[in-house]
């Protein structure tokens, strides 16, 4: 039986617990599903602190010399063990070869990260000319808003996630038909469609199919901002038409904070979109160095870059992509679904609102239910002051995120968290909010 071939993650719970004779909150089904895991081994890829090495860890409370439990890939991705390696091999070619490092080695500094482009597409589904690695987040969205957004007296609205904070004013999430029902009445003064994949607090998938379609077909530029769906959500950039999108590489991909950023023009753009600012880096390689002061653009994204790229950046996202090429984000995808659902189900059956017991707190999960509306995130809202409930989980060797007013954001990460990672967590959380309780009394 592959208990990941099931059709919900409640079904692969019934199945698994009636197989091994246990409760379906017993240790046993955790075990047995790390055991029929078979992405596991990538876990070895990734170096995973000590539960000593956080500084915010209380070793009266808990066993240092045991792996944190990391649940904040949302925020940081753990470091891939090859990261070092790379870096250590570019400082070692700088201090031996100068500037010949430019030309040479395993990694040219010159086009470094053109070698990894193609490793980086597979991630986001789309071809390898349609995505240049370069810049940071922010800095890539300006330029394509730059070039995509062109006003005009009847198109120069901007469609965008009117609320940051949406659990803040009453609707936690966004209903599909709602983005679409708003595209079709005012998609004829909308220039731009502007949406994130995967909203970063209740950590929503959108369907980014549907927008772009609904979009496009009102005359609509469409765009994402994928920095919470990349290296999570199974993304088909090419195949939906998007227009554009742009990441960060530092969460899901694990690049190391602040790594090097992606972007992604359709290669149906390639010749009429324009950058509205030019770099040297835009300009075709061969002839690049010319410097005879005539613009010969590389069309698409390509023609966007403005400057070389930091080699020590192009190291640590070289080595987690590396680790992405040894399965697919379909195989990601269906580890994940179990896995966030497997969250899920043991956080409703502790922690749901129980009318017999007014007084225990109680957790409500405001990111959807179905798994196709999120990636691996769960935003918990608690019923008790959240900052107690956080520090002591920190305290208990637990790496998560807290956001105001009332939301921890808990992501296992399929590439490397476990489904005993998840039931620890759920042991974890049972002292800390005893141990919160107490300190409010």
């Amino acid at each position: 039986m592959d208990p990941f071939d099931a059709i919900s993650p409640r079904k692969v719970l019934e199945r698994v617990s009636t197989l091994l004779g246990c409760s379906q909150t017993s240790n046993e089904v955790a075990t047995y599903l790390d055991n029929h895991d078979e992405l596991k081994h990538l876990r070895e890829q990734f170096l995973l602190p000590k539960v000593a090495e956080l500084p915010p860890s209380d070793l009266t409370l808990v066993d240092g010399t045991k792996e944190c439990i990391y649940f904040v890939g949302n925020s940081l991705g753990l470091q891939p063990k090859m990261a070092k390696k790379y870096i250590d091999e570019e400082l070692d070619k700088w201090a031996k070869m100068g500037v010949h490092g430019h030309l040479q080695g395993s990694r040219p500094w010159a086009w470094a990260e053109n070698n990894i482009e193609e490793l980086m597409a597979n991630v986001v589904g789309a071809k390898a000319e349609e995505v240049a690695l370069m810049n940071g987040l922010t800095v890539n969205l300006h330029i394509l808003l730059l070039s995509f957004y062109k006003p005009t007296a009847k198109r120069h609205k901007i469609l965008l996630e009117d609320k940051a904070f949406p659990s803040d004013h009453g609707e936690e999430v966004l209903r599909t038909e709602d983005i679409l029902d708003t595209i079709e009445k005012e998609g004829d003064s909308i220039a731009v469609v502007l949406f994130s994949g995967v909203q970063y607090y209740t950590g929503q998938l959108f369907d980014m199919a549907a927008i772009s379609k609904a979009g496009q077909k009102k005359g609509c530029y469409v765009g994402f901002d994928c920095a919470h769906a990349v290296g999570n959500a199974e993304l088909k950039l090419h195949d939906w038409g998007v227009d554009f999108a742009c990441w960060c590489s530092y969460k899901y991909v694990n690049s190391g904070a602040g790594g090097l950023a992606g972007a992604f023009i359709h290669e149906k753009n390639a010749h009429t979109v324009k950058p509205a600012l030019t770099g040297w880096w835009g300009h075709n390689l061969k002839t690049r160095f010319r410097m005879d002061n005539e613009m010969d653009l590389l069309p698409g994204i390509s023609g966007f870059r403005l400057s070389n790229q930091p080699i020590l950046l192009v190291c640590p996202l070289q080595a987690s992509l590396e680790v992405f090429a040894m399965t697919s984000m379909a195989a990601l995808r269906k580890k994940s679904r179990l896995l966030t659902g497997y969250l899920e189900c043991l956080i409703q059956h502790y922690y749901n609102k129980d009318e017999a017991q007014p007084h225990k707190p109680y957790v409500h999960i405001i990111t959807p239910s179905h798994p196709e509306e999120r990636g691996c995130q769960l935003s918990l809202s608690f019923s008790v002051p959240i900052a107690a409930v956080f520090q002591e989980l920190e305290k208990r060797g637990v790496a998560c995120d807290m956001r105001e007013p009332n939301v921890l954001r808990i992501a296992p990460v399929p590439l490397y968290n476990s489904f005993s990672d998840v039931h620890r967590f759920i042991t974890v959380l049972g002292s800390a909010l005893a141990a919160s309780k107490e300190l409010l009394q």
